[in-house]
Order: structure tokens, then C-alpha cells, then sequence
């Protein structure tokens, strides 16, 4: 699929002088560059999964209100307050 990218002056050249000298053409560097970037960053603006659940308060545990009681009844009331239907 051909797509087309404005490059910086001095980009372009340092592109034109690393095709020479690896004899390569501009579409093989752009493109094994672009795969080595996209499949090295981590998903989600570069915040890895793990980092995503703290976010969102997937992880982590419930710290209580200082009550007596069950702990499963305080984490249910906890989560009904935080998620109301």
C-alpha cells in the first residue's frame, strides 16, 4: 500500500547515505525500521499491560474502611460504590 511521508532535508540524506552504504533500497530501510519500532513499543502509548490494569484499578487491593467485619462484605460494598448501575 503505498504511502507517501515528507522527510527533513537532513533525514532524506542520511536515508540516501545508509542505502548506499547497505545497498538497500528507501522503501527496504523505511519499512524494516517502522517494523522494528512498532514491534518493539509496547501497546497503549508505550504503557506496557501491567501498567494499564494499575490504571484502571485492575490490581491492587482494598484497603478498607477501618470497620470490623468481613472483608469479602467490605470489598463488595466497595466495588458497588465505585461501579453503580
Amino acid at each position: 500500500m503505498p504511502t507517501t511521508v515528507r522527510l527533513p532535508l537532513r533525514v532524506e540524506q542520511s536515508l540516501a547515505e545508509y542505502c548506499v552504504a547497505h545497498r538497500k533500497t528507501k522503501s527496504e530501510v523505511i519499512v524494516e525500521a517502522l517494523d522494528k519500532l512498532l514491534s518493539a513499543a509496547p501497546s497503549a502509548g508505550g504503557k506496557t499491560p501491567y501498567e494499564l490494569a494499575l490504571e484502571v484499578g485492575f490490581l491492587g487491593c482494598h484497603e478498607g474502611d477501618g470497620e470490623g467485619g468481613a472483608y469479602k462484605e467490605r470489598v463488595r460494598r466497595a466495588i458497588r460504590v465505585k461501579h453503580k448501575r
